[in-house]
């Protein structure tokens, strides 16, 4: 059988990375987009070859509908159709209330979290839809429906903008043979702590949480791999929530 072929944006770290690396394991070639860093990018193409898939590092700002268009074209050109999407590239710029954010940080964020997982999306429909087939999953947050007061509303709001697009759009391509699905992250021990400027907040929000700890990248990693699968091969329109109980 041939191999699945899937692009996942923002995977040279954190939740994207080991999602490379378990849809490797699990049999799919995978392209590893990112933006600045590409040594961590190698670094994760070479445990994809490792896993026994092919792997392609691309540098992609999935806010700019050029690098969209080039990451999917490389893509097919060098590995061939791509059959599956996961919209996993986002900001949050540092933590702080609405009122102290400035309007360069939300604009970033509103381009990368919702403009850069539409364009992607489109992309990957206008690819897919004429082959009657295809996966997309959107990674979303339990900060869509927490609202997350005091941290980052902003980034809680882009990620509500995700439910909604992975509801329609499965509606909507579902005639067309293409299942579109979110996953919900708590919580998740990743670099996206040290970068929000508090390399602790994992650790004490985990605290909390039912489970009482933080999620890890790996176990998102498996939720993502599964909705991918032919085994949830009935399932669109879902935001699967990751989030130790809260």
């Amino acid at each position: 059988m041939t191999r699945p072929i899937t692009v996942v944006t923002g995977g040279s770290r954190g939740i994207g990375a080991a999602t490379c690396l378990r849809l490797a394991a699990d049999g799919h070639d995978v392209v590893v987009g990112y933006l600045r860093d590409s040594r961590a990018a190698e670094a994760v193409v070479s445990g994809v070859r490792e896993a026994g898939g092919r792997g392609l590092a691309l540098r992609v700002d999935t806010s700019v509908e050029a690098d969209v268009e080039r990451i999917f074209e490389v893509a097919e050109e060098q590995l061939g159709p791509v059959t599956g999407l996961v919209n996993n590239a986002a900001v949050t710029g540092p933590l702080g209330r609405l009122a102290d954010s400035d309007t360069a940080t939300l604009r970033r964020v509103l381009d990368v979290n919702l403009l850069g997982v539409l364009l992607c999306a489109r992309r990957a429909a206008q690819l897919m839809t004429p082959r009657g087939a295809g996966v997309i999953v959107n990674v979303s947050s339990g900060a869509a429906t927490i609202g997350s007061p005091g941290e980052y509303v902003h980034y809680a709001a882009t990620k509500a903008g995700v439910d909604a697009l992975t509801l329609g759009l499965a509606k909507e391509l579902g005639p067309d043979g293409i299942r579109v699905n979110a996953v919900a992250p708590g919580v998740t021990d990743t670099e996206m702590h040290a970068a929000m400027g508090d390399p602790e907040r994992a650790r004490r929000m985990g605290a909390a949480v039912p489970m009482g700890r933080p999620g890890r990248a790996e176990e998102i990693a498996a939720a993502i791999s599964w909705l991918m699968s032919p085994d949830a091969s009935y399932t669109t329109g879902t935001v699967l929530r990751v989030a130790g109980g809260r």
